[in-house]
């Protein structure tokens, strides 16, 4: 009959109180890693495997292709890929014609925003291994698409500029008496993020307001404005003429708070707290105290 020896019991140390609640310095690494772990495992399994990509296409000047489609490209994956760079192999590899916008491919020209399942995205910014698939690429909504992926931007510029988007003094002195014009470190802060828009769209592309009023500023000039607005370096007199500019009928006041810009912005700008403090700053200038 064989006897089974029997493991010796374990001693636990004793819970050490100033590290009740604490994670171990591993555990905090995996934890801050997990994100980079999920995006390295989902590369891992395309690897040496192919991603299908719908991509919407459309040319009014074709005959046979003014009809709303979409096109499917099987395109081999490479780690690190992303929607832009599976385009561009599609663009090169399979079909020429196939026709969208972009340039820097580093998340600073704002040109190759696409809707990505369902999204508004920047499309250098966003990892093919992170979309489930087929991954279906479009033009951004709500703006009249010329060709493929490429839609009309002249709206969206034209309000943009509407906000008049330099920086204004009005006691700016004669030139040969011009000086350095210096801003606080807590000033820069307060406008730090508004000023990483990259003019993509994405913002104005997400808007249920902008969708159903043309006129609506919309949350990237919006933006800008605030950035303009909140500079100290611009004196009082400048800032209320931005301020009715904002207040107007479709201005800030037609926002109604849904952060949609705000969730799709690929600089992560806080459009929404922009705006609305864009609203308390046009309150407090129009309040009479006798």
């Amino acid at each position: 009959m064989s006897t089974q020896q029997a493991e010796p019991e374990s001693q636990e140390a004793p819970e050490d109180p100033a590290m009740k609640g604490a994670e171990s310095p591993a555990a905090e690494e995996q934890k801050g890693g997990g994100m980079v772990d999920e995006h390295a495992e989902k590369a891992a399994e395309l690897e040496g495997e192919t991603v299908h990509i719908k991509v919407f296409r459309y040319d009014p000047e074709v005959e046979g292709k003014q009809e709303p489609r979409f096109d499917d490209f099987h395109v081999p994956f490479e780690k690190g890929m992303t929607v832009l760079d599976s385009v561009m192999y599609a663009r090169d590899e399979y079909d020429s014609s196939l026709t969208f916008r972009h340039s820097c491919r580093q998340a600073v020209c704002g040109s190759d925003a696409f809707f990505v399942n369902g999204k508004q995205r920047l499309g250098c910014k966003t990892q093919i291994s992170d979309l489930e698939q087929p991954v279906r690429i479009e033009p951004l909504p709500h703006q009249e698409v010329v060709k493929d992926l490429v839609v009309d931007m002249d709206h969206f510029y034209d309000q943009m500029h509407t906000v008049e988007p330099y920086f204004q003094d009005e006691d700016t002195p004669p030139v040969d008496d011009l000086e350095e014009q210096r801003q606080s470190q807590e000033n820069r802060e307060k406008i730090k993020m508004s000023s990483r828009c990259i003019w993509c769209g994405a913002c104005m592309s997400s808007c249920n307001i902008a969708a159903g009023d043309n006129e609506y500023l919309g949350p990237a000039a919006i933006n800008k404005a605030y950035k303009f607005a909140m500079d100290d370096r611009e004196g009082e007199e400048i800032k209320e003429h931005r301020l009715r500019i904002l207040e107007q009928e479709h201005g800030v006041w037609r926002c109604q708070t849904q952060f949609s810009c705000t969730e799709v912005c690929p600089k992560d700008i806080p459009l929404t707290e922009h705006i609305q403090e864009l609203k308390r700053e046009a309150v407090k200038k129009n309040l009479k105290f006798w």
